[in-house]
């Protein structure tokens, strides 16, 4: 039922027409010439509403000026009453159209603070005009000498101040429910750091100025410099949290020097709600430029995490293609085992005193390579014994081994969390260090230390290749062979491979050298969405 009568459109406009007109009525009662609220409230309503509903606006806000006609007409003359009943909304609704079509202050969630502070200029000019010819039209008590400068000031400063006291609020809020909308405003706020700064050190700042300020004379230098050191907690909130910082300070600030206030037309706080909406405009400036900033940081930091992230699926997607070729190699060693047994079998049956047994070898050494190069593509035995029994016992381990060059591997910490990508790539790191050592010559002795470990709540692993060097025992590895099979199985690239790898899992390489040898250290991170 209640939708089907918000669907009438007669009774939306009525209903924004009543609500608006009693919104105009408190703002007005709270407002002063030089701390026009109302003025807030009006660029607000006129810049977030559509203009389908501007005449329902437009005649919300006639009835108080229509009202205030009749009651004032006998006291300021019927001239002023009948050019009073017209609305300021009716003059001011060109420059906010003109402003909305132009430069879009309000964007779908995105906020123009230069086309609002612009707007807000134009508009606050706009509303002096009108309230100079007001004055003009009205009939003044006798002896009263009207001084046009003074009173225009008052009527720009006091329009201006309002606007930014309210009008930014009013955007910030919006900019906040677009997107959840009124429901999860409770729950933005109370997880908002802005808010909580704002409440637990900005109001507190601004309550003991005010004390301060409250406790002075009425116009003793105190006051007046409590009153221009509100602008501080705005230059402060601004820094923090850009344009809504300087919003939420700027308004608690200017409410502040309101409260100071000594009198009705006091001129040190007119000349305190100058510097204070001097203040108020700068900052909302710098705190668009700094949101601005963070965004194209945020930006660019979400390009990196993608960068990062297309590495490490493709850094997988090449580990699966390696296993594949890795899988078809074993499968070729086993057809050439059952071939060349086949073949054994017809020449046994053909030539039964033939001696096999240097066709046999030739075929275990040629089954032995394939397994080898197998191997060294993707490790077979890595599902099924896990990453430190590769390290510890695969091929790599036998193979130096066999040269003469001294190996361990020291696992400490689970590596099982890490995703797959992540361990292949510390199977990689460790043999590239160990191929770029042996390319030297100059390594009797190789230590491998594989740490699980966290940081930032995240999965990682710092690998730590020590390498040895002891002259007696270079002179007796068996380099040629070692290096012949470390030249198929390893990039070649050195150290450029190992940080390369590395860097596409956010990790760093450093290398520390001793009388004993030298120490490379690599530390991983695991991806927030792992590949694998």
């Amino acid at each position: 039922m209640g939708k089907g009568r918000w669907a009438n459109p007669w009774l939306r406009h009525i209903a924004i027409a009543v609500t608006y007109g009693i919104a105009v009525v408190l703002f007005r009662e709270l407002s002063v010439s030089y701390w026009m609220i109302l003025a807030g409230l009006r660029l607000s309503v006129f810049l977030l509403t559509p203009y389908r509903y501007w005449p329902a606006l437009m005649v919300g806000e006639s009835g108080y000026f229509v009202w205030l006609s009749y009651e004032c007409a006998s006291v300021w003359g019927t001239t002023w009453a009948i050019a009073n009943v017209a609305p300021p909304a009716l003059f001011l609704a060109p420059v906010i159209f003109g402003v909305r079509e132009h430069w879009q202050p309000v964007k779908k969630n995105v906020i123009n603070i230069g086309a609002v502070l612009t707007c807000a200029l134009m508009v606050s000019l706009v509303s002096m005009l009108r309230d100079l010819l007001m004055v003009r039209l009205m009939v003044l008590p006798a002896g009263y000498e009207l001084h046009v400068g003074e009173t225009a000031a008052r009527y720009f400063i006091g329009s201006y101040l309002g606007i930014l006291t309210v009008t930014p609020l009013v955007l910030a809020a919006y900019q906040v429910t677009v997107h959840g909308g009124w429901r999860q405003l409770y729950a933005k706020m109370a997880a908002s750091r802005l808010v909580y700064e704002s409440t637990c050190l900005g109001l507190p700042v601004l309550a003991f100025l005010l004390w301060v300020g409250a406790s002075a004379p009425a116009h003793s230098e105190t006051r007046q410099m409590v009153q221009v050191a509100m602008f501080l907690p705005v230059v402060w909130l601004a820094l923090r949290h850009g344009w809504q910082g300087a919003t939420v300070g700027g308004t608690v600030a200017s409410c502040a020097v309101k409260a100071l206030m000594p009198a009705l037309y006091d001129h040190t706080t007119i000349q305190s709600e100058i510097l204070v909406a001097f203040a108020i405009s700068t900052m909302l400036l710098a705190g668009a430029r700094i949101a601005t900033l963070d965004r194209r940081a945020e930006q660019e930091r979400a390009d990196v995490r993608s960068a990062f992230a297309l590495a490490q699926r493709n850094v997988y997607l090449g580990e699966m293609q390696m296993r594949m070729a890795s899988q078809t190699l074993e499968q070729v060693r086993e057809t050439v085992q059952v071939g060349f047994s086949m073949v054994l079998g017809r020449l046994r049956h053909l030539q039964p005193a033939l001696d096999d047994r240097g066709y046999q070898r030739h075929a275990l050494v040629a089954q032995e390579q394939l397994h080898r190069l197998a191997d060294s593509l993707y490790p077979t035995t890595m599902r099924e014994r896990g990453l430190p029994t590769v390290l510890r016992e695969g091929a790599m381990a036998r193979l130096l081994d066999e040269a003469g060059v001294a190996y361990s591997c020291d696992v400490r910490g689970s590596l099982s969390p890490l995703s797959h990508a992540v361990r292949m790539t510390i199977y990689r790191i460790v043999s590239d260090v160990i191929a770029d050592a042996c390319s030297r010559r100059d390594v009797s002795d190789i230590r491998v230390r594989i740490h699980g470990k966290e940081k930032d709540g995240r999965r990682g692993a710092l690998i730590s290749v020590h390498l040895r060097t002891d002259p007696v025992s270079i002179s007796l590895v068996h380099w040629d062979d070692l290096l012949a099979y470390i030249a198929r199985t390893t990039s070649g690239l050195g150290l450029r491979s190992i940080q390369d790898r590395a860097g596409i899992f956010e990790g760093s390489v450093k290398t520390r050298t001793s009388p004993e040898g030298r120490c490379i250290s690599v530390f991983l991170l695991d991806p927030i969405a792992g590949g694998g």
